[in-house]
């Protein structure tokens, strides 16, 4: 494999550890607001993206590349809102849709086409993503305080079903 590509699934494995625990403090500060529905949303985005890493490590490990598990800092615990929490969210994922899309840059420059098709899966990922922060986002800013409660059962029916990736 490309030393480059490996290099940048490298830091995407580790980036989506580190954004397992984003998700895990952010589901830790929400667990303060009495919101277990979102608590549950939150913990599912954290289920998901430690299925990302551990299905790119897979990846790289067939591929014969190198996995290197690395530190990173610690995650924000403070919010000022539940709205804050998911506009932070969003903001992150936007970091990771541009991340993929930098690792698809390189794997068409070095024409690995196993990577292309890999990495895929997690471009449309990422649109499902954005749309699921976008419009949590959106419903909460409509329903204000008075329809959180509302909104919060509605979260709370979320689960994480691992997906099957080629």
């Amino acid at each position: 494999m490309n030393n480059k590509l490996e290099n940048a699934i490298n830091d995407q494995i580790n980036f989506e550890i580190e954004s397992a625990h984003i998700y895990l403090a952010m589901q830790s500060y929400i667990s303060t607001l009495g919101l277990e529905g979102f608590e549950n949303w939150m913990g599912v985005q954290y289920q998901e993206e430690l299925f990302h890493a551990k299905t790119m490590i897979a990846y790289l490990n067939e591929r014969g590349g190198r996995v290197n598990i690395r530190g990173f800092a610690d995650p924000e615990n403070e919010f000022k809102s539940l709205l804050d929490v998911f506009e932070t969210s969003l903001a992150h994922e936007l970091k990771v849709t541009a991340r993929i899309n930098n690792i698809m840059t390189i794997a068409h420059e070095v024409k690995d086409y196993a990577a292309i098709s890999f990495f895929q899966w997690f471009v449309d990922e990422q649109v499902e993503e954005e749309d699921s922060f976008g419009k949590m986002i959106d419903k909460i800013k409509l329903v204000k305080d008075s329809g959180l409660y509302l909104l919060d059962k509605e979260a709370q029916v979320r689960v994480f079903t691992e997906p099957v990736v080629k």
